[in-house]
């Protein structure tokens, strides 16, 4: 019995490892390769490097629902998508404040609560069916055509980059980020499932924690490096772009290759949860100051909305404290 444990925490240990490896090798590699025929950075953001970032969820989503654990596959993209916010952007920014720019609150947050709203009717009648994962898709598409089209007035020319490596190297470094993807997922899925049965806890509290965590570990560990090293090209809105991905690519594809059957009241309390994080961090980004000025001699307070937000320590702390207590109360 003690032996199926350990082999089950090995499973798990090497199954997060893969999927980091993996899904940043994808990323390096679907780069290198839209480098190689010359695709602007911005669509190489929009598409590849979304898609890679979002690809553990896919493939542990997948195979979870084929497998006939769908509670897996939906708890982790509900799990991650509160980790990004909650988590990832809490720790982020308890490190270096963020500035937010106008068009994440105007158009990819309100993008991202929609997304939410989707997934938990789509979740509501006990089952995700092919067309709802159809229009799901559809929707991610029209989403990442409105962003291109949008930010091409902002984009600024730019010199075409050369690939770092061979177009042959590039293809191979994707075919095994893949067959790593594949086989990560697998091994997660087998280790945290004997682990929840040894434990007695349920596959959703598993796919939540353990499982959401290990696919969110490539945007936080981004994310804090990035918030170390000072690069303030890092924002709010790639944290919301990703929990787009999450439900429209992630539940999206799954259920349009296989409709996913479960249980709606088991995640209720969860779906909450995350709609909460989503307005909470709408607040914290909305761009509201209050702007004093003199009108017949006496001084008058105007509520004003700004260009631009900033999200700092005090929303981070508030984040992760949230977090904590998700956790604690589900466990």
């Amino acid at each position: 019995m003690e032996n199926k444990l350990i082999y089950d925490l090995l499973f798990l240990v090497v199954g997060i490892i893969l999927l980091i490896i993996s899904g940043d090798y994808l990323v390096k590699g679907g780069v290198g390769l839209a480098q190689y025929f010359k695709v602007p950075t911005l669509v190489i953001g929009l598409t590849v490097v979304a898609f890679g970032t979002s690809a553990p969820e896919l493939v542990v989503t997948l195979e979870s629902v084929i497998s006939g654990k769908s509670a897996f596959g939906l708890g982790n993209v509900i799990g991650s998508n509160i980790a990004n916010i909650a988590l990832v952007l809490a720790l982020t920014v308890l490190i270096l404040p963020m500035p937010v720019a106008k068009s994440t609150i105007k158009k990819s947050w309100p993008v991202m609560f929609l997304s939410g709203l989707v997934l938990y009717f789509s979740m509501y009648n006990n089952t995700v069916s092919r067309t709802e994962g159809l229009v799901m898709f559809a929707l991610l598409i029209l989403f990442i055509f409105r962003s291109i089209q949008t930010n091409k007035v902002e984009k600024s020319e730019e010199e075409p980059v050369k690939p770092k490596f061979p177009i042959w190297l590039l293809l191979v470094m994707i075919a095994l980020s893949v067959t790593g993807l594949a086989l990560g997922s697998n091994a997660l899925i087998h280790g945290a499932s004997g682990i929840a049965a040894k434990a007695g806890v349920s596959e959703r509290i598993i796919s939540l924690t353990v499982v959401a965590f290990g696919t969110s570990i490539p945007e936080l560990s981004t994310s804090l490096m990035a918030a170390i090293r000072k690069e303030m090209d890092i924002s709010v809105g790639n944290i919301v772009g990703s929990n787009i991905f999450n439900v429209y690519a992630v539940i999206g594809i799954t259920s349009t290759i296989k409709p996913i059957s479960l249980n709606f009241s088991e995640f209720k309390i969860d779906l909450h949860y995350m709609l909460v994080i989503f307005l909470l961090l709408f607040l914290f980004i909305l761009p509201l100051k209050f702007l004093k000025s003199r009108a017949n001699g006496t001084i008058v307070q105007r509520l004003k909305l700004l260009p631009g937000g900033n999200i700092g320590r005090v929303e981070g702390f508030v984040l992760f404290s949230l977090y904590i207590f998700y956790i604690y109360t589900i466990l």
